[in-house]
């Protein structure tokens, strides 16, 4: 994790984007749109519909009060018809202004529904959207390589992607919400040019100032989110370290409560201080320019007024030349201000569009060959070497043996002997860096990773619990076939997992995990058995089972392997285990150490040989006697 004395936040920087990157930036917008189009095309044409109707009327009420106005002042200046309102009314001599009062209502309640139709219709088609985007970024996550997972760097990309799928939003209102405020200013701005042309010219001064500022800041906020992600993923960590079931045992016996506490407010303070100083700036310089702004309408409304004393005006050209210049004042300033939020959203919408263009190297060729099934002859690696990306140390180097067809396979070795890695080049989840490895001569490269994942069931030692339901955590081994009932109990049964199950309240649809209501934990060994049913729900051609009893006792570990052996007579299979009671059932050893085999052979003859198994084998079985 990530260690703060001495680290300092980025200065603001000295030389801002250029226009063309601030363009290339605003390239994601019409994806963007496009992305919204294609989560519902009638919520979008609503959305636009209404904002269109909307941007009228501001210069409709505006014009109706100034006829309103100067239909009052006209009538200030006749006689009396009466002293009552009736005798008004009778005379026909209020018509006139009552027929425009009916007409400004009417705008004002047609804007209050339109307003809130056009809420309504944002607020579905946000959330909709949200949903398409965490939907698209689940799916393109799934088409990457195992080792972008294991890339921090991709785990930051991936992280600054999630909170753009959720924080975007308010986007979408926004770009149509200029739109709108874009129409809205050429109605005002025409009329305005029509009285009083060189008003316009004082509007700059009002604006520039404020979109410097927001471009400035817009900017500096995004550098400190992005310089900020690694802090910002332990920070999420430690919530999940200090408040969740999986840690609680561990975290109150080793009393871990205040420490973790302790280490997150240090990390949350070092956010805090920076957002707070960027925070205190942007408010200081936004109370100067707002002032600015403030005093250019002044200057406008004084000259306005004084054009009406000397009656060069009217009172309602008075109340209409105000009114727009004041409210084309807020929509200039709300429109560039919105184009440098927009542009700064933008350099957020790329942390989430260049997630998309992330691409996976393990790719299928263009004509796949087929997984042969059944396997007739095995499994051969040819001088296989792998490192694993930007680094330079080779994991496996010179890589030569073969599995064959229906044989039981043990790799053993210390940690780090390369174990887990051959597994990964088996399954393709890693292509090898050099040499190759065959299936009945086929090179794994060409087929497609998917149909090699469909014949293969791989159990890990860190297998996932899923919060499902026991049907369900066994079914996800051969998903399509996961509503199965015969073949969920039949594969439960071959993993002694039907024991387990059998003993649940509600057996089969009985909720695992304490993660939500209702739900039953199991042992780790219960787990562990529940997990083998997905291998052999799975029916695959070839079995992996990577320390797949480490959680079991002795007696449930025969029993599983005794089991395994008896199911498995023509399944080709590779166990990984530093229990030699489990690595002797194997019908061939392969010891590796450095990445490299350096003993092969049956448990026996491993043991006749007397090398570096025999020392091991030796070293295990005296912590017995």
């Amino acid at each position: 994790m990530t260690d703060l004395p001495g680290r300092r936040p980025p200065p603001i920087p000295e030389t801002p984007l250029t226009f063309r990157q601030r363009l290339d930036n605003m390239r994601h917008l019409g994806r963007l749109i496009a992305q919204i189009w294609r989560t519902s095309r009638s919520l979008t044409a609503a959305s636009i519909g209404l904002r269109l109707v909307a941007a009228f009327q501001p210069i409709a009420v505006l014009y109706t009060a100034k006829l309103i106005v100067d239909e009052v002042v006209r009538l200030t200046a006749l006689p009396a018809p009466g002293p009552t309102i009736l005798d008004w009314w009778n005379a026909g001599a209020l018509n006139t202004v009552l027929g425009f009062l009916l007409i400004e209502l009417a705008l004002v309640l047609a804007n209050d529904v339109i307003n809130r139709a056009t809420g309504l219709v944002d607020s579905i088609l946000s959330e909709l959207h949200s949903n398409t985007v965490s939907v698209e970024l689940m799916a393109h996550a799934a088409k990457l390589d195992l080792m972008h997972f294991e890339s921090a760097e991709y785990q930051d990309r991936l992280e600054r992607a999630r909170r753009q799928a959720a924080g975007r939003n308010q986007l979408l209102s926004q770009l149509f919400g200029q739109a709108q405020d874009m129409i809205t200013v050429v109605t005002l701005a025409a009329g305005l040019v029509i009285y009083a042309p060189w008003l316009v010219l004082l509007l700059p001064l009002s604006f520039i100032p404020s979109i410097w500022g927001e471009t400035r800041f817009n900017t500096l906020n995004y550098m400190l989110s992005r310089w900020r992600t690694p802090e910002r993923r332990e920070l999420e960590y430690l919530r999940h370290v200090g408040a969740s079931a999986e840690t609680a045992k561990e975290v109150k016996l080793f009393g871990l409560g205040d420490y973790l506490i302790g280490r997150f407010k240090k990390l949350a303070h070092g956010i805090y201080v920076d957002n707070r100083r960027v925070a205190i700036a942007r408010a200081s310089w936004g109370s100067l320019f707002a002032a600015i702004s403030s005093l250019a309408y002044y200057l406008a409304y004084g000259y306005i007024v004084w054009r009406t004393i000397t009656g060069e005006f009217t009172l309602g050209d008075l109340a209409f030349l105000s009114g727009s210049f004041l409210r084309l004042n807020g929509l200039f300033q709300k429109i560039l201000l919105g184009f440098t939020q927009i542009a700064g959203q933008s350099l957020y919408l790329d942390d989430l569009f260049s997630f998309f263009e992330i691409e996976p190297s393990v790719l299928p060729p263009a004509s796949p060959k087929a997984f042969p099934t059944p396997i007739q002859r095995g499994i051969v690696f040819e001088n296989v070497g792998f490192q694993y990306p930007e680094t330079e140390y080779w994991v496996v180097r010179n890589l030569n043996f073969t599995l064959a067809a229906g044989e039981t396979l043990a790799l053993v070795g210390e940690n780090g002997a390369g174990k887990t890695t051959i597994v990964k080049l088996l399954t393709r989840l890693y292509d090898p860096t050099e040499g190759r490895i065959t299936i009945d001569g086929i090179d794994l490269r060409d087929m497609s990773p998917t149909d090699i994942h469909q014949h293969i069931g791989v159990i890990f030692q860190d297998f996932i619990r899923y919060s499902f339901s026991a049907r369900d955590n066994i079914g996800v081994g051969r998903i399509e076939a996961r509503t199965d009932q015969a073949r969920i109990e039949q594969a439960a049964e071959q993993s002694l997992a039907d024991g387990v199950i059998a003993k649940l309240p509600q057996q089969y649809d009985q909720q695992l995990g304490r993660l939500f209501k209702k739900g039953r934990d199991l042992s780790g060994g219960e787990w562990q058995k529940v997990a083998i049913a997905r291998a052999y729900m799975r029916d695959a051609d070839l079995v992996i089972l990577d320390e797949p009893t480490a959680a079991l006792d002795a007696k449930a570990e025969a029993e599983v392997f005794a089991r395994f052996k008896n199911l498995a007579t023509n399944t080709t299979a590779v166990i990984i285990s530093h229990r030699f009671s489990t690595v002797r059932m194997a019908d061939r050893i392969l010891v590796l150490e450095k990445g490299a085999i350096l003993e092969a052979g049956s448990h026996e003859e491993l043991l006749a040989l007397n090398g570096r198994y025999a020392e091991l084998f030796e070293l295990q079985a005296a912590g017995y006697r």
